[in-house]
């Protein structure tokens, strides 16, 4: 008997892996968040399953229907939105789990930042623009940030950043990001990426608070900021250059491959 956590991707129902969908089909306990996970995946769970949303539950509550499944010996699928791993409290879930000799694994699914780029068509990586993508999120309700993981602090990287769970904090991300990267920085919040209701807010930090208080926007959006959403002059890519050799292309020396 495992605890199979499974990233369900950030929403499109055919974003799910192979694997985690596998898991939700064949698993007798079905966990997930549902003010997240698509009801389509929840759909696919094999009839008879027990099927329970973990969203009105404590941790207490949800690790007592995993004791539950395990004295039983049955497998749970414990499904989360996005990648487990970012902003899954799926950490606090495992420690439980290990003080109760319980095992798990994980499934990674595709995350929210991902799902954002695709939208928009974008890569968050650019040559000579930026090398560097930041995860974080700013402090609303939820635990603070450690100590130097501020957006100021990290905002003088000047890196692409993807903040998570901020939507509501845009005056004190602008407020904070605005001294590293200028009031003109290319900015893009992303409502439900992947969804069917998916929405899309562009602008600089001089003007996004408006335009995101004007399209309602309240949750689930991901904030991305960086002078890569602002069609940037950059050089190609080394990798595809003529006079680039590696292992799978040695070259004759010459610049030819």
């Amino acid at each position: 008997m495992t605890i199979h956590f499974i990233g369900a991707g950030p929403g499109a129902p055919d974003l799910i892996t192979v694997r985690g969908l596998r898991w939700i089909e064949c698993c007798p306990v079905v966990l997930y968040a549902g003010s997240l996970v698509p009801v389509e995946l929840v759909a696919a769970a094999a009839p008879g399953a027990r099927v329970i949303d973990t969203a009105p539950l404590t941790l207490d509550a949800i690790i007592a229907e995993m004791v539950q499944a395990h004295a039983a010996g049955h497998d749970v699928a414990r499904v989360h939105s996005g990648d487990p791993s970012l902003y899954g409290a799926i950490a606090e879930q495992m420690r439980r789990l290990d003080a109760l000799a319980i095992p798990y694994d994980v499934t990674p699914g595709v995350p929210a930042f991902a799902a954002a780029a695709a939208v928009l068509g974008c890569e968050l990586t650019l040559p000579e623009i930026s090398q560097t993508v930041i995860l974080t999120r700013t402090a609303v309700r939820t635990s603070a940030m450690p100590e130097g993981q501020d957006l100021a602090a990290l905002a003088q990287a000047r890196a692409t950043l993807a903040i998570h769970l901020s939507v509501n904090n845009l005056a004190v991300v602008v407020r904070d990001l605005v001294p590293s990267y200028g009031a003109d920085c290319p900015v893009a919040v992303v409502y439900r990426a992947s969804w069917p209701d998916q929405a899309i807010v562009r602008g600089t930090l001089a003007d996004i608070q408006a335009k995101v208080k004007a399209a309602g926007f309240t949750r689930t959006a991901l904030i991305l900021v960086g002078p890569v959403l602002g069609g940037a002059a950059f050089s190609d890519s080394r990798l595809y250059a003529p006079d680039h050799t590696h292992v799978l292309r040695p070259g004759d020396g010459d610049g030819r491959e």
